[in-house]
This record gives C-alpha cells, sequence and structure tokens, in this order.
C-alpha cells in the first residue's frame, strides 16, 4: 500500500464505516481493515491519519486502531509469519516518539500503550535509544510533553512490578536505573520546587500534581524488586518531599465531586502504597523514617471524610498501617490498649460500615459489587483494607483486638435487635466484623481454612445468621440476607455438615430473590458447597442427600437466569453445570426440558458474545447432559444432535470465532459415543474441517485435532472411500502442524490416527512423503518434544505394519537409513519417552524390530541388536529422562500472541486415554520374552551368544526375570 491520498482517503472511510451501530456496515469494514494489515505501509498510513486527519473522531479512531494493531502483530512468534515488515518496524519506532508527545491527550494515551507494547518486545536489545531519547526530553520544560514521556515510561516500567527474578531482568532494571533514576530524581524536586512557585496557579498546579503522582508511580515500579542503590543514597530526598506532600493541604485542588477521586488523593494513595513498600520490604533502611509517615497517615485517616473519592486514599493507607503492624520489630508501636482502642474505634469500625454509596451499587450496580465484593477484586475497598488491618492486628494482639471487638458485634447486634428495619447496617457492619476477626488463611477452592478460635463460629450462625436464611420474606433486607449467604459461604470448611445440609433448601429459595447480589451469592454458595470433598475424596454432600431438593434446584436455578440482571450470570451457569455434575443420573428425567432450554441461551449468546464465564459454563454444562444421558442410553444421542446441529450450524456459518473451539469438542464427544460408523449429517461437514482458515486460528487446532481423530475412530474405511480425494487436505494439515514447534504434537495425533485407522492401502503413496517431511523437520530443528512424538510414532507404525515395512520404507528413503534412525535416535532418545500408553507402543514396537526384522540379525545393522535391546530393558527398569537441553526454550502454546481466541479445554468434554495397542500386549515384558524364545527357536544359537557378549550385567538380570517369568528359554 503506498503512502498516497487515495489510500489515506480510503482508509478514513473504513474506519468511519467501524463506528457505525449497523452490524451490516461495520463487519465488512472491520474485515477489510483485517484483510488490508499485512500490507507493507498499513501502520504508517494510520500514524498519517493521526497526525494530519481534519476530522478529530478519525484521528482518536486511527490512534486505537493503530494500538490494537501493534498489540496483535509486534511480537514475533517462532513458526508463524513476521506481520510486520522490517521497514515499517524501523520507521514506526523513529517517528512513534515524536509523534506521542506532539498528540493531544487522547491520542498521546493510545500512542503510549503502543510504545510500552513495542518496548516489552524490543526495548532494550532491538530499540537501545528509546530510553535516552525520553530522557532528553524532560530538559523541554514542557509539562504536556513531560507528561507523555511520564505516562510511557510508566506503562513501560510497570511489568516489573510482576516479574519473575532474572539475570535478564535486573540487566534491563540496571540499564534503566542507569538512564533513567537521577533524571527522574531531578524532575520530582524541580516539579517540588515548582509547585511552590505556582502555588495559587490552579490549572498549572493540576498538571504538576499529575506529573508528581506519575513520579511516585515511576518511584514503586522501579524500587519493586530490590532497593537500587541510587534510590538508597538519595532517600533523604524521596522520602522528606513524600512526606512532606502526604501532610500538604492545597484548598485550590480540593474537588467538589464527591465520587471521583482529585489528584491529591491520588497523589497520596501512591506515597502511601510507596511507604508500604519500603517498610514490607526495606524496612532496616526506612526504620528511621517510620515513625512520621505512621504519624502522617494517622492524622490522614482520622481527618478523611467517608466520600466515595476519599477509598482509594483510605484504603491504601490503612494497608500501610496492616504493613507495618504486622512486623515483628514494629510491635512496640501498637502494644499500648490505649493505641489499639483509638485504631478500632477511629479507623477500623468506620471504614467497615456498609455506606449508602454502597447501598448504591448493590442496587444499581450489581455487577460491580459482585466483582469487588465477591472477587476479592476489591482490593482498594476501604472494608477489604480495614479487614486486612484486623488480620494485620491480630497477629500479634489477638486476644486483646477480639475483645475489643466482641464488645463492638455486641453493642451493633442489640442496636438492630432494637428496630431492625432502621438499624440493619449495624447488622451488616456486626456480621462483617466478625468475618474479618475470624479469618485468619483463606482460599479460593476452600474459603475460610484457619479460623480464630476465639470466634464462635456455630453459635453464631444459630443465632445471627440462619433466621436471616429461614426468613419467609426473601426480598426484605436484601444486604443481610446477600451477608448471611456470604457467611455461609466463606465458613463452608469450619461450619459442621448438618448445618450446610440445613442450609442448601434455604439458598435453593433465595435463588428466587430478585436482587441480583442475592440471587447471584445464593447461585455460588451452592456452586461452592457441591465441590466440597468429604472422607475418601467423594463430594461432601451426595447426589443421595439432594434427592429432596432436585427439582426445586433446577427449575429455581434456569428460572434465575430469566431474573433482570442475570440473564448471562455467570455464577448461575457455574451452579448448574456443579448440579448437574453432582446429581449425575438424578437429572436424567429433567433433561429433555432443560436442553431446550441450554440450546435456546446458547442461540442467543452466540449472536453477540460478551461474557466468557458464562459461555465456558453453558458448553460445559451441555457437554455434561450429553455425557450424563448418553451413559444411561447411548441411543439418546441422536436426539442431542437434533437439539444442538441447528444452533452449531449457525455459529459455524456466522463464524463466531470464540464459540468454534467449544462447538468442535462438544461435536467430538457426540461423535466419540457413536458406534462405528459415521453419520451423514457429519460426512456432509468433514471437507469444510480441513479449510485452512479455520487451522490459521490457534485456539481451533487442539479441538480440531480431536474432531478429525473422532472422524478417523469411528469410520477410517468410510473416508477411505467416500472421501478419498480428502485425504490429501487431512495430510496437507498435518503438514502444517509439523512445522509448528508449538504444534507439531498435535500434527502427531492426527497422524497416528491416520496410521491406526484408515486401511493401508488408501494411503500407500503418501508414506513415503509423510517420513520425508519428518526427516526434514528433524534435520531443521529437533526439540525433545519432536523427539518423543517421533518415536511414538515410528513404533506405532513398526506395531501397525511390521518392522519389515518400516526398514524398507526408510532405506527406500536414503540407504542404510534404518541404521541411522536406530542408533542417532532410537537408541539414544527412547529413555525419554513419557506416559504410560506411549511407552508400552515403543516397547512393541522395539520388540518387533529385534524379533520380526530380518536385517537385524544378518546385515551390518547386526551390530545395533544389543544396544537396541539394552536400550529398551533402560525402558522398561530405569526412570524416564526428562531433562531438556540448555539451548531448548520451550515454546509454551500460551505463548500464541494474546488476542487470539485461546483454546479453553472443556472438562466434561474430556477424551478418555486411547491405547491403539490395547488389550493384544497386556505385559510387554513377557511379550519381550516370548518373542525372543520364538526368534531364538528359529535360529538357534545366535541370541543367546549376542546377550552374553555384549549386554551389560544389569540388563541380563532383568531380562532373565522377564524369561522366568514367561515360562520360556533360549536356545
Amino acid at each position: 500500500m503506498e503512502l498516497n491520498d487515495g489510500n489515506l482517503q480510503t482508509l478514513t472511510e473504513y474506519l468511519r464505516k467501524t463506528l457505525n451501530p449497523d452490524p451490516t456496515v461495520r463487519r465488512p469494514a472491520e474485515k477489510f481493515l483485517e484483510s488490508v494489515e499485512g500490507n507493507q505501509n498499513y501502520p504508517l498510513l494510520l500514524l498519517t491519519l493521526l497526525e494530519k486527519s481534519q476530522d478529530n473522531v478519525i484521528r482518536v479512531c486511527a490512534a486505537v486502531t493503530f494500538k490494537n494493531y501493534i498489540k496483535r502483530n509486534w511480537r514475533i512468534v517462532e513458526d508463524e509469519p513476521n506481520k510486520i515488515s522490517d521497514a515499517d518496524r524501523t520507521a514506526i519506532k523513529a517517528n512513534i516518539i515524536n509523534l506521542m508527545l506532539s498528540s493531544p491527550e487522547q491520542i498521546q494515551k493510545q500512542l503510549s500503550d503502543a510504545i510500552s507494547i513495542i518496548g516489552r518486545e524490543d526495548f532494550p536489545q532491538k530499540w537501545p535509544d528509546l530510553l535516552t531519547e525520553m530522557v532528553t526530553r524532560f530538559r523541554s520544560g514542557d509539562f504536556h510533553i513531560i507528561n507523555g514521556v511520564l505516562r510511557t515510561a510508566h506503562s513501560l516500567f510497570k511489568r516489573y512490578r510482576h516479574e519473575f527474578k532474572s539475570n535478564e531482568l535486573w540487566t534491563e532494571i540496571k540499564l534503566v536505573l542507569d538512564t533513567f533514576a537521577l533524571p527522574l530524581t531531578e524532575l520530582f524536586k524541580a516539579t517540588i520546587d515548582l509547585c511552590q512557585t505556582h502555588a495559587n496557579d490552579v490549572s498549572a498546579l493540576k498538571v504538576l500534581f499529575s506529573s508528581l503522582t506519575l513520579i511516585s508511580k515511576l518511584f514503586y515500579s522501579l524500587n519493586f524488586q530490590d532497593l537500587p542503590e541510587f534510590f538508597e543514597d538519595n532517600m533523604e530526598t524521596w522520602m522528606t518531599n513524600f512526606h512532606g506532600l502526604l501532610t500538604l493541604d492545597n484548598k485550590l485542588l480540593q474537588t467538589d465531586d464527591e465520587e471521583e477521586a482529585g489528584l491529591l488523593e491520588l497523589l497520596k494513595s501512591q506515597i502511601c502504597d510507596n511507604a508500604a513498600l519500603y517498610a514490607q520490604k526495606y524496612d532496616e533502611e526506612f526504620q528511621p523514617y517510620l515513625p512520621r509517615f505512621v504519624t502522617a497517615i494517622w492524622g490522614l485517616l482520622v481527618s478523611t471524610g467517608q466520600e466515595v473519592k476519599y477509598d482509594l486514599l483510605v484504603s491504601n493507607a490503612i494497608q500501610f498501617l496492616a504493613s507495618v503492624c504486622e512486623r515483628p520489630h514494629y510491635k512496640h508501636l501498637f502494644e499500648d490498649q490505649n493505641t489499639l482502642t483509638s485504631i478500632c474505634e477511629k479507623v477500623i469500625v468506620p471504614n467497615m460500615e456498609f455506606r449508602s454509596a454502597d447501598e448504591e451499587a448493590f442496587e444499581d450496580n450489581s455487577e460491580e459489587y459482585i466483582r469487588r465484593d465477591l472477587e476479592g477484586s476489591d482490593i482498594d475497598t476501604r472494608r477489604r483494607a480495614a479487614c486486612d488491618l484486623v488480620r494485620g492486628l491480630c497477629k500479634f494482639f489477638e486476644g486483646p483486638v477480639t475483645a475489643i471487638f466482641s464488645g463492638y458485634v455486641n453493642s451493633m447486634l442489640t442496636e438492630y435487635a432494637k428496630n431492625p428495619g432502621q438499624n440493619w447496617k449495624h447488622k451488616d457492619a456486626a456480621i462483617y466484623l466478625v468475618t474479618s476477626l475470624a479469618s485468619k488463611a483463606q482460599t479460593q477452592k476452600h474459603g475460610i481454612t484457619q479460623a480464630n478460635e476465639l470466634v464462635n463460629l456455630t453459635e453464631f450462625f444459630v443465632n445471627h445468621i440462619l433466621p436471616d436464611l429461614k426468613s419467609s420474606n426473601v426480598n426484605e433486607f436484601p444486604v443481610l440476607k446477600a451477608d448471611a449467604i456470604k457467611y455461609v459461604m466463606i465458613f463452608r470448611s469450619q461450619l459442621p455438615k448438618e448445618q450446610l445440609l440445613q442450609a442448601v433448601p434455604l439458598l435453593i429459595t433465595h435463588l428466587q430473590a430478585e436482587s441480583t447480589v442475592e440471587h447471584t451469592y445464593a447461585a455460588h454458595a451452592l456452586e461452592r458447597l457441591f465441590t466440597m470433598r468429604g472422607p475418601n475424596n467423594a463430594t461432601l454432600i451426595t447426589s443421595a442427600e439432594m434427592a429432596p431438593f432436585t427439582e426445586q434446584l433446577l427449575t429455581n436455578l434456569f428460572k434465575a437466569l430469566s431474573l433482570p440482571g442475570s440473564a448471562e450470570n455467570e455464577y448461575i451457569m457455574k451452579a448448574i453445570m456443579r448440579s448437574f455434575s453432582l446429581l449425575q443420573e438424578a437429572i436424567v428425567p429433567y433433561i429433555p426440558s432443560l436442553i431446550g432450554q441450554l440450546t435456546h441461551k446458547l442461540l442467543l449468546v452466540s449472536k453477540n458474545p460478551s461474557k466468557p464465564h458464562f459461555n465456558h459454563y453453558l458448553f460445559e454444562s451441555l457437554c455434561l447432559s450429553v455425557r450424563i444421558t448418553c451413559k444411561a442410553n447411548p441411543a439418546t444421542v441422536s436426539s442431542f444432535e437434533e437439539a444442538l446441529f441447528p444452533v452449531f450450524t449457525e455459529i459455524l456459518q456466522n463464524d463466531v470465532q470464540e464459540f468454534l473451539p467449544y462447538v468442535f469438542q462438544v461435536m467430538s464427544l457426540l461423535l466419540e459415543i457413536h458406534s462405528n460408523s459415521i453419520p451423514a449429517s457429519y460426512m456432509a461437514l468433514f471437507p469444510h474441517l480441513l479449510q485452512p482458515i479455520l487451522w490459521e486460528r490457534t485456539g481451533n487446532i487442539p479441538p480440531l485435532v480431536r474432531l478429525l481423530q473422532a472422524y478417523l475412530e469411528k469410520g477410517g474405511a468410510a473416508i477411505a472411500t467416500s472421501a478419498a480425494d480428502k485425504i490429501p487436505g487431512l495430510l496437507g494439515v498435518f503438514q502444517k502442524l509439523i512445522a509448528s514447534k508449538a504444534n507439531d504434537h498435535q500434527g502427531f495425533y492426527l497422524l497416528n490416527s491416520i496410521i491406526e485407522n484408515m486401511p493401508p492401502e488408501s494411503i500407500t503413496q503418501y508414506r513415503r512423503q509423510i517420513f520425508i517431511l519428518l526427516f526434514q523437520r528433524l534435520q531443521n530443528s529437533k526439540t525433545t518434544k519432536f523427539i518423543k512424538s517421533f518415536l511414538v510414532f515410528v513404533n506405532l507404525y513398526c506395531a501397525k505394519y511390521g518392522a519389515i515395512a518400516l526398514q524398507e520404507i526408510f532405506d527406500s528413503i536414503q540407504t542404510k537409513m534404518f541404521g541411522m534412525v536406530l542408533e542417532k535416535i532410537i537408541i539414544p532418545e527412547v529413555q525419554k519417552v513419557s506416559g504410560a500408553v506411549e511407552k508400552k507402543i515403543c516397547a512393541v514396537g522395539i520388540i518387533k524390530i529385534l524379533t520380526e526384522c530380518p536385517a537385524m540379525m544378518d546385515t551390518e545393522y547386526t551390530k545395533l541388536w544389543t544396544p537396541l535391546l539394552q536400550a529398551l530393558i533402560g525402558l522398561f527398569e530405569l526412570p524416564e529422562d526428562d531433562s531438556i537441553p540448555d539451548d531448548e526454550h520451550f515454546i509454551d502454546i500460551e505463548d500464541a500472541p494474546g488476542y487470539q481466541t485461546a483454546f479453553s479445554q472443556l472438562a466434561f468434554a474430556g477424551r478418555k486415554e486411547h491405547d491403539p495397542i490395547g488389550d493384544a500386549v497386556g505385559n510387554p515384558k513377557i511379550l519381550l520374552a516370548q518373542s525372543l524364545h520364538k526368534l531364538s527357536t528359529a535360529c538357534p544359537g545366535r541370541v543367546p551368544s549376542m546377550l552374553s557378549t555384549s549386554l551389560n550385567a544389569d540388563a541380563l538380570k532383568f531380562l532373565q526375570g522377564y524369561l522366568q517369568a514367561a515360562n520360556v528359554q533360549l536356545v
């Protein structure tokens, strides 16, 4: 694509169409842009538009499109084409910083993100001058430019907060510190001075304070991994100024907005974070500064109001106190009973109150409320921070803290009892206090795993939780009902089983509550209870114990999906999946009516998939319905196909990318249930499954391979007769997969199924070419994973077609090739094969080579006979060799570029492990003994003499054991 006005005009028109709400206009435009993004100059056209277009909407749209393009294509993935030409890469890196710094803020943010994506891949090796180019801009004095640099640096360095330690990381951080730490410190001091100069200029202060917040964030990232020498030497400068900023109160920066945090709050929140980091990780060096920070932060907490805009500041300030109070050598700061009472009274209790803002969120923004309260993303909420502080204090002062709070809890519950309608918030706070006091350790899987002995959880459950659950009106006091349900959920491992069983029917009733939070919590609590394990690893609650409630449970769960706000509620769908899994055949009578509801739901969500977890559990529930029903009666598979195929056809025709991997898995499950034939409806689809476009997407590969394997297993012969023209297409898929280090094992799965299930004559003409492709790959890039798969395939081929066929095909490709493969690959590498079935295949193949291949006895291959036998005995007796060569950084399949639909394995669509050798060979060691006996009777004297001359003593001892076990002798 040339950089000319015509192309810029075309691109502008298509970008405008991508903003059109009408999908018939929008989708074709998106598809067009996708089709041209591989062309050279495409990214440069976008950059030209975002710089020069007269239309602001187009500029922003070009910036977002450019960022997403970089996100999708910048990373170079091994074995995959490089999507951006080298010339474009160089041009982008040469221009993007200037462009970012001269653009308005909306565009600057997008380009800043793009720079950090490029930096993640290319900095420092392929973009060495990035930092120097950025640092020189600090001198410009223009804070629009400086903030652009700081924002980019922040998005570039924030990954240091969660990267694992490695030499590579240290080297990079050192390089950054050498270039960046001093200019950043100078900028910090200069900015603080400017704040004093412009103390009365509100617009200047806004810019300066946003700079200070970014500088503080950078400080956090650069100090996270370890305390750099530079910052240790300059701690006085940083900490004195941080302390000054914490105590600063500039009236001009105070905002009227009660919701949105202002610049002052954001800066102070970040400084609390920085102080907490130093108190936790570098307490020795930080000790001289700690008392003044404790005083300043305590002062902040006592004087800050309850408005939402202060939430981040208050929670970070409390987190600071929490991180300090659990360190042994700061214990003395908190020992005094008055200090503890004061903290409890002035910081913890007020921040546990259920505010009107929380009530609004509970009613009107339930999704966000649930995300914060249930999934622990409420890291920056006051309640979570207060809860952490209680936990921190309990580490050293469990007795006194529990005593102080018990008083509060009792007085709150008394207040509630006086007038429940008026005072229900008191009970809410009491439940929250008990929860935070009682919980010492918590996991997602088991809820609270360690509790405070001083709190009687069972008594509190009976007296204060159960009455709310039993209340006849599920819609009265929804917040307290949600609290009660949450209590059962988080203390499920601490409460006795009879109380959990008492709670189950009550929770089922709460699924009908109008409040989204309440019925969601009920679904989540049931799902968690159903996963609990009892003795001998069975589920704690059994299907039999659920029998009286089964119908009500299924009815209420499905009804809950039609309540307002819960049409795609992932917790309800997960509870449906878990209920099916627990109840097993008890659901069979209900499936005919439920499957219709599930497929209808699938049809609706496939129009616009937006909730990945909901969709995943929906497909899991479909798989369970199929599995459980067809286990009882395999003939019912056709009724599932009738229900599902129309929806699947629509999904395939509309190319709903997110759903294709799921559809292929469910189809595999259905096809595997059929007895040995492929129904016509599947045969009609077969050619479409070989279309190259489907195989371009990494997420499709595992489920498609499995589906093709199901086709081959159920009807290899049918494919050979009625779809013989498709065999080259099938082998084309194998060829594509084998070329990729990430997917070569999938290529072997397919190849093994072809060898095992296709009639031999149907693939005779292709066999030699298959081996040539494998040898080419061995020559070009030999990885451990490839060799393991190659060994299994070669031995499966030998087990299927015989050792003579294997030797002849190798030697027809190149003379003496058979000996080379034995000597260079099979003998030295077979110890690496893992997995019982894989080892069995290799054993059977090698036994055939040893005992059914005349060339092994009478040619130059004979010298390999004993080493091969020795390798086989090693496979039986030695531990698996799981070493991987140093130079082989294994490519993880998940490393595929992030935007692609990743493959999500459906747990309940799992494939049973398949053994191609089957019962024909029970114990390969006995087979070896019997086969050697047979060989020795055919050529007497040869086998014992070969053994006695060159087999090592240990191996010989094992071999004699096999011969005895098989009750045979060598002659």
